[in-house]
């Protein structure tokens, strides 16, 4: 993060655009908690966090399958009107 220039603030917005934000607060360490996802996220979380994911490396292109099966409506479209942009 460092070398990207990426400081906390810059995660947490990416957290916020993919509606995870209450992840890193419902941790009792926050940022620095250490879990396994297959604990502690749902599938949905889990899919929310791979787009962070993608949002964090902007590649050039991303093929996306299945990406949100397990995620709302409302979020799929906001996700995806997000990547557009």
């Amino acid at each position: 993060m460092k070398n990207r220039g990426i400081a906390d603030v810059d995660l947490q917005k990416i957290m916020d655009n993919v509606r995870l934000s209450h992840v890193v607060a419902r941790e009792q360490d926050g940022w620095n908690a250490l879990n396994d996802w297959a604990d502690v996220l749902s599938g949905g979380e889990k899919q929310r966090m791979a787009m962070a994911r993608l949002i964090y490396h902007k590649p050039l292109y991303a093929i996306l399958d299945e990406c949100t099966s397990a995620v709302s409506m409302d979020v799929e479209g906001h996700l995806y009107t997000y990547m557009k942009e």
